[in-house]
């Protein structure tokens, strides 16, 4: 195994992706603290700079020749606590469902619904990743970032960020910030639990729990997760590989006449959102398989490498299958992953 803080050559990447796709990183390092984060980052003989953190939200179609950093930034700090709130800042090399369990055992609530989502904590506001009727911008309070130019920290307000649906200011200015630490803004006596998404409800209904904790309702995503969506470490796969498409509401009033049974979601009295997953399924693509690479059997939203695939491979499913969804339904739904 390569050392930290020192730059290896030629590194299978298939155990730093969920996806499992073996790729060479012809230089790579790790480093553990910002110091060592900005001394790689002003390495001139690497122009290039490739930042990987939980490798949860990629996908891999060719061997990386910049410089891959692998941020191992670890720690968490309680800055402030009162009767209402509890300010907590968390390195970005955290793994996001650890910090969730974390927060669970010390009895502080908003992220149960967010439990067993892969990656780290620094990747999870570039996504503003959501689940079960909960978003991270919820519970965001700041987060710190390495300007990769002036190699200076900001600290970006809940606003500064923009967060929107799977979307924030880093991710639409891509290789500008690394998110190096997020401090999050968590309740000290978790009331109104969000148990408003149906799933969790029947869940909950079935284990006869009427006055939910957040480890309950954290318990009952973690069961719901499981049943739908498999393990990367034993099927390689991204988590939703598409985003779920909003269309507007004269466009969802058309799409409900040819197909009255579309699931939907009303995001404001002018856009709907679609659950690409059912879309994919009309298609017909549930559970198929092109070689190694494959669509979930319970979840079409997932796309998996049952070995051996490419990256390639599963580009171009993933092309068939927006294409199809285009041609059917009119609909164009984009990846949530990011494809290099």
């Amino acid at each position: 195994m390569h050392k930290e803080n020192t730059i290896a050559h030629n590194i299978s990447l298939k155990p730093y992706n969920t996806f499992g796709i073996d790729v060479d990183a012809k230089n790579f390092i790790t480093v553990s603290s910002v110091s060592k984060l900005k001394e790689v980052l002003s390495l001139e003989e690497y122009p290039e700079k490739f930042i990987l953190g939980g490798g949860s939200n990629m996908l891999l179609t060719k061997s990386v020749e910049a410089l891959v950093i692998q941020l191992n930034l670890r720690g968490k700090e309680i800055l402030e606590k009162d009767e209402d709130y509890t300010y907590i800042k968390v390195q970005a090399g955290e793994n996001w469902h650890e910090f969730v369990l974390w927060a669970i055992d010390n009895n502080l609530g908003g992220i149960e619904n967010l439990s067993l989502i892969p990656g780290n904590v620094g990747t999870a506001p570039i996504q503003n990743i959501g689940a079960y009727g909960v978003e991270l911008k919820d519970v965001f309070y700041s987060c710190e970032a390495l300007n990769t130019k002036t190699l200076e920290t900001k600290v970006f307000s809940k606003e500064a960020c923009e967060f929107g649906y799977r979307d924030s200011y880093f991710k639409n200015n891509k290789g500008l910030y690394i998110i190096t630490s997020v401090t999050f803004k968590l309740k000290s006596e978790p009331k109104n639990i969000n148990i408003s998404y149906g799933a969790i409800e029947s869940e909950l209904e079935k284990q006869n729990i009427t006055t939910p904790s957040i480890k309950d309702v954290s318990d009952a995503v973690i069961s719901i997760r499981k049943s739908k969506l498999p393990d990367p470490k034993e099927l390689g796969n991204s988590g939703s590989f598409f985003k779920n498409p909003i269309i507007s509401d004269a466009d969802f009033k058309e799409l409900q006449q040819k197909n009255p049974a579309v699931p939907h979601y009303i995001v404001s009295s002018s856009e709907i959102k679609i659950p690409a997953g059912w879309l994919i399924e009309q298609c017909g693509f549930k559970g198929k398989r092109f070689g190694d690479a494959g669509v979930h059997k319970n979840q079409a939203l997932v796309l998996v490498n049952y070995g051996n695939a490419t990256g390639e491979e599963i580009w171009n499913l993933a092309l068939k299958i927006q294409k199809s969804v285009k041609e059917k339904f009119g609909i164009t739904i984009e990846p949530e992953v990011n494809i290099y």
